[in-house]
């Protein structure tokens, strides 16, 4: 059986992910905020299904409350699906009280009001998989009570200071940008998880995992046997990730060939390297979800003069800054990519 699974994008959405990680390492995995990204990922993950390999899957909803015409929808297309030939069990698992009514209509759609969507998320695994305990750590119970402890907030729970740290650590995991690589930094946040079961059964837990936090995280971003400071680890693991995926990034305006991000944010130290380290491209161009974009050069190409071509903008011949009266936000960078390339052609 295939997984795919959506969730949220806090420590109790990425809490649920990281327990069926255990069951399912080759899953399929999404997450979400609320409005436009639930709907494009729930369409996305449908397309997905359908050039699946698997007849055969779990469509797993965890930590997120859909709305009733979001649950209508899903419910008629999973069961055309399921009429072309699909198996598919469509599961979702929430604690979020607005989704009353989509619970008492739809038997997929489970509510529990009276724990954290990780605590039911674990308890339905056990219920469901025998073999489920036998693959996770011994102290990842007392993980769970953690996440569930701060997520519905009882502050006189043992673990509750525990479940504040972990999550502050998951909240600031932004050193990889989850919109280009979200498997990437999905994968970053599971790491910091497993290094908190570490603690969790120890003296002042939460204290010494607030005191190592920055460790875990540089020791992650470490490429080689070079120790350095967090923004230039930072830097160079992003740069590493950007050249893996650069033909997918790249964009060309006249014959300058350029690199095309969205919501790096801070790009000075990574664009920077980036173009040093890559002599063929000339420019570096990051979108934030508002429509205004950065852009960065190395004496190649004056930004400041594209910068006022394509939008509403300016600044110095390496280093400028742009925005855009008709941008549409998007959580699809392929969308973002086909907008700037447009600018670029006709500027």
């Amino acid at each position: 059986m295939q997984l795919f699974h959506l969730s949220h994008t806090d420590l109790d959405g990425y809490g649920c992910q990281f327990i069926s990680k255990k069951i399912y390492p080759d899953a399929k995995y999404y997450n979400a905020n609320y409005g436009l990204e639930v709907k494009s990922n729930l369409q996305l993950i449908l397309n997905d299904i359908q050039v699946s390999n698997s007849k055969d899957i779990l469509f797993l909803i965890t930590d997120l409350n859909l709305t009733i015409d979001e649950s209508k929808k899903l419910h008629k297309d999973i069961n055309k699906l399921n009429s072309e030939g699909f198996n598919i069990k469509l599961q979702l698992l929430d604690h979020h009280g607005s989704g009353e009514k989509c619970a008492d209509k739809y038997d997929w759609y489970y509510l529990d009001t009276s724990r954290s969507a990780t605590k039911i998320t674990y308890d339905y695994f056990i219920d469901n998989y025998e073999n489920f305990t036998t693959l996770c750590d011994n102290r990842f119970d007392l993980l769970i009570k953690s996440i569930n402890a701060v997520d519905i907030w009882l502050e006189d729970d043992e673990l509750f200071e525990f479940g504040k740290v972990c999550m502050t650590m998951i909240a600031k995991a932004f050193e990889i940008n989850n919109t280009l690589f979200n498997t990437n930094n999905r994968l970053y946040r599971f790491n910091l998880l497993e290094n908190a079961l570490m603690f969790i059964d120890q003296e002042n837990a939460h204290i010494l995992l607030d005191e190592q936090i920055y460790h875990i995280k540089k020791e992650y971003l470490q490429l080689d046997e070079n120790n350095d400071t967090m923004d230039n680890l930072s830097s160079k693991y992003l740069v590493k990730m950007l050249d893996d995926q650069k033909e997918d990034l790249t964009v060309v305006y006249k014959d300058h060939k350029g690199l095309l991000t969205y919501t790096l944010g801070n790009i000075s130290i990574p664009a920077n390297r980036f173009l040093k380290e890559n002599s063929d491209y000339d420019f570096f161009i990051d979108v934030g979800r508002r429509g205004r974009a950065s852009m960065r050069a190395d004496n190649k190409l004056d930004v400041a003069l594209l910068a006022s071509k394509i939008g509403k903008g300016g600044g110095h011949p390496n280093a400028a800054g742009t925005a855009f009266n008709d941008f549409k936000e998007t959580i699809n960078y392929n969308d973002i990519k086909i907008y700037i390339q447009n600018k670029l052609n006709n500027c």
